[in-house]
């Protein structure tokens, strides 16, 4: 892996494929050693780009990917990043996009990291009850101390992307560089609004999950049992094969695996392969929990996907679908809430 990329309009050059920690710690690889292990590889290949979030195993992949970097003496050639946002006490207030928890979250990470900055700092969902220039300022704020670098976003619809970008303009604020959305041949939604919106404001584009949650990794098949997974239990929606939109998942992968077949490849070089070829995509997430699972994805930054591949994976999933809304990551209240759908009875 050798090929480098520029995230957005920052200069900073990052490797296709971005290491995300996301299973390192007690949701996945509960042995610091073979997290350690797994990052060590990673960077030999060329990978100089590291994803993780406080949430993550609730602090613990932030503590294995800051012990694992201590230790291999390499924390100035990676690129940093994490997130906060998600519930991280029983308090109201360790939670959420405030000026109040951010700053406190960075602390948290930063301890638990064993570093002095964060190159990448992103607010890992968007938060209806806080103003985005509440939020924007917090981490200008950040910046001007020197413990962030960079700020971005994630899952945010495009609505949000331009919102904030204009409260940065507005306020003379610090704007988000780069969004983070999920991204795989199942989940095509950021095709329509998300992708042409960072285009448009210069941003890079991290994508998580290009194997969809697992979908893509060959081990969801017609006609073999279901992996019983910690995120299958977490997410039954996303998972259950009594639903008619996971059915049509299923069907799709089906389609996809002979594709990549005839192609030569393997299911997972031909997603993540999908996601970085798209011209606004600048790295995909890879999140392994094994180094068996790390292998099997780092090959799919080799692989260049022919036109006439990338136009048989738009007839198996047309441009800009996500079969089932449950993947697209974030759904606004107004979806889940029918009372901010409907004006009250009088």
């Amino acid at each position: 892996m050798t090929e480098y990329r520029v995230l957005g309009r920052t200069g900073l050059k990052v490797s296709p494929l971005c290491l995300g920690a996301m299973m390192f710690g007690w949701w996945g690889e509960s042995d610091p050693g073979e997290s350690a292990r797994i990052i060590d590889r990673a960077l030999d290949t060329g990978v100089n780009f590291i994803d993780t979030a406080d949430v993550y195993s609730q602090g613990q992949s932030e503590e294995f990917v800051g012990q694992a970097l201590a230790k291999s003496g390499k924390r100035h050639q990676v690129v940093l990043a994490t997130k906060c946002h998600g519930v991280m006490g029983e308090g109201p207030n360790e939670r959420g996009n405030s000026r109040r928890w951010i700053f406190q979250a960075v602390e948290n990470s930063l301890r638990r990291l064993g570093t002095d900055w964060i190159d990448l700092y992103q607010i890992h969902r968007p938060d209806p009850d806080t103003d985005i220039e509440e939020t924007l300022g917090a981490l200008t704020d950040l910046v001007r101390q020197g413990k962030v670098r960079y700020i971005g976003s994630s899952t945010f619809p495009a609505h949000q992307i331009v919102e904030a970008q204009w409260a940065s303009d507005r306020r003379g604020l610090e704007r988000f560089v780069c969004e983070q959305p999920p991204y795989s041949p199942l989940v095509r939604g950021i095709e329509a609004g998300v992708l042409p919106v960072a285009e448009k404001y210069g941003m890079g584009v991290i994508v998580w999950s290009p194997l969809a949650g697992g979908w893509l990794s060959g081990n969801y098949r017609k006609g073999q049992d279901v992996p019983q997974t910690r995120r299958a239990q977490r997410l039954p929606d996303r998972y259950d094969l009594t639903q008619e939109v996971n059915q049509r998942k299923l069907d799709a992968v089906e389609k996809l695996a002979v594709l990549a077949e005839e192609a030569g490849i393997t299911l997972i070089e031909l997603s993540i392969a999908f996601t970085i070829r798209h011209r606004a995509v600048t790295s995909a997430i890879i999140g392994p929990r094994t180094m068996e699972h790390l292998e099997s994805q780092l090959t799919a930054a080799d692989v260049r996907l022919s036109d006439d591949v990338l136009d048989r994976i738009d007839e198996i999933v047309a441009p800009g679908v996500t079969l089932n809304p449950a993947d697209a990551g974030w759904l606004p209240p107004q979806l889940a809430e029918a009372s901010l759908r409907r004006r009250p009875l009088t």
